[in-house]
């Protein structure tokens, strides 16, 4: 008989079952690590937001540029609007799922669809990366831009076109989302071209640096051209210097200068030096900050940049000393559930019945303008666990590039992602648990690869 004409029948039932199995086991698992990447808003009732939420989403209808706020990530949340932003989760958790199972691919032999599952549950239950999934914020894409650059600069021979496109896309829209990402990427960029410089007495693979070069340019356009788009303003999403004139106040540099040339009729700020607040964030968004006295940051930029530079020239070692202080104190300054509470969103709140009322019913029932949520006992887990999980990176880093060098090259991209991380918020904006929260999943990610892969790899051959 011909195997053509062999009846349906005949084909053994548990046979027809485990293919039907298979097939469906990938499409199962995506489905189950998104649900659980999105835990927390759907505990919620709703997304989550946090204070700067509003700033984001009033950008498109404002057609404005503001302080630190993406006009394209606005954008990006205003589409999603007639079905209560639920979209831009679902987006932002498929993505999530995608590249952390495009990374376990491409450093594991074989990747079963449990295996995954394992992981992003795991990283789920011990990491704060649900939390920032499930927020409406552009938190997320500096972790999933990290990852991205490490797949394009350290690239398997099993990517596919598609997942480079992917890759790039990724780059582009964080960048274009965040400065920070923009900043993060660019320390990258330098860290990956000097390890290319001396890859073979590090026995690393060398960085090929063309893609995530390309990545970066385009994500510079984008952040451009879509500002210019929405805001009519062919420019970069301003705030930096108020940023850091902030830190500078938190840690008393501009304080000191002031004593010494005020009274100064050129200086506005002179009134005030005497009451400048405590801190980075009571200088910026504190009702009562000499910074809105002077007419908000926008007229008093001119006069932040001219006090910054006058801080470096009289004080450069001071300067140098709490940079690197803060860097040090922001690498281990991290907290899940920053601002999940409705504390200080008053202004996300007004935004948000402005441009959705129609949500505002489900937004008011949510668990987290009950203030419901409470962090304690998952802050006893995700904090020590982020700590050691960093700690554990340079160990990762010298002790594999041997036998596993895909392992050892993702460790030493998550560190120094997360140093970059750590320098650019701590010298720009003062130490904060959420900036290295939202990044932190990344060292978790790296252990459990280098946990996972079984055997030895082939060893490495140090480039010539």
């Amino acid at each position: 008989m011909s195997s053509k004409n062999i009846a349906l029948s005949d084909i053994p039932r548990r046979a027809i079952s485990k293919s039907a199995a298979e097939r469906l086991a990938w499409p199962a698992a995506v489905v189950l690590m998104m649900v659980a990447l999105l835990g927390p808003a759907l505990w919620n009732g709703f997304p989550l937001i946090f204070a700067d939420t509003g700033g984001y989403v009033l950008r498109p209808f404002e057609g404005t540029l503001d302080i630190g706020r993406s006009a394209l990530y606005g954008a990006f949340l205003a589409a999603a609007i007639p079905l209560e932003f639920w979209p831009n989760l679902l987006l932002q958790a498929a993505l999530a799922v995608w590249i952390i199972v495009l990374t376990l691919r491409t450093h594991l032999h074989t990747l079963q669809p449990a295996v995954a599952v394992m992981v992003v549950l795991g990283l789920t239950l011990a990491t704060s990366l649900p939390w920032t999934v499930s927020e409406l914020m552009p938190d997320i894409f500096l972790l999933m831009a990290a990852l991205a650059l490490h797949l394009l600069a350290f690239p398997a021979p099993r990517l596919r076109v598609i997942e480079i496109a992917g890759l790039y896309a990724i780059i582009a829209f964080a960048i274009a989302s965040h400065m920070t990402t923009l900043a993060v990427a660019l320390a990258l960029l330098v860290a990956y071209a000097l390890i290319g410089l001396s890859a073979s007495r590090l026995l690393l693979p060398r960085p090929r640096l063309a893609g995530a070069a390309t990545a970066i340019g385009a994500g510079i356009a984008l952040a451009l051209t879509s500002n210019a788009i929405i805001a009519g303003q062919f420019a970069f999403t301003p705030g930096g210097p108020n940023f850091l004139f902030g830190r500078l106040v938190q840690d008393g540099i501009v304080g000191r200068y002031l004593e010494r040339v005020c009274p100064d009729p050129t200086l506005r700020i002179c009134p005030y030096r005497n009451a400048l607040p405590a801190s980075t964030d009571d200088w910026m968004w504190w009702s009562d900050s000499p910074l809105f006295k002077l007419g908000g940051w926008r007229e008093f930029t001119p006069e932040a940049e001219r006090i910054i530079i006058g801080t470096l020239v009289s004080d450069p070692l001071t300067h140098i000393t709490t940079a690197v202080r803060d860097s040090l104190q922001q690498l281990v300054t991290l907290d899940t559930g920053d601002g999940i509470n409705p504390d200080n969103t008053q202004h996300a709140v007004w935004a948000l019945s402005q441009v959705a009322p129609h949500a505002m019913p489900r937004f008011e029932a949510a668990a987290q303008q009950k203030n419901l949520f409470d962090f304690t006992v998952i802050n006893r887990i995700d904090v020590p666990l982020a700590l050691l999980a960093t700690a554990a990176l340079p160990f990762i880093l010298v002790g594999l590039r041997r036998r596993r060098p895909a392992a050892a090259a993702l460790a030493l991209s998550a560190f120094l992602a997360l140093l970059s991380n750590a320098a650019i918020c701590g010298i720009f904006s003062g130490p904060n648990t959420r900036y290295q929260s939202r990044l932190v999943p990344i060292a978790a990610l790296a252990v459990l690869v280098a946990a996972l892969q079984r055997g030895r790899e082939p060893r490495f051959e140090p480039p010539r």
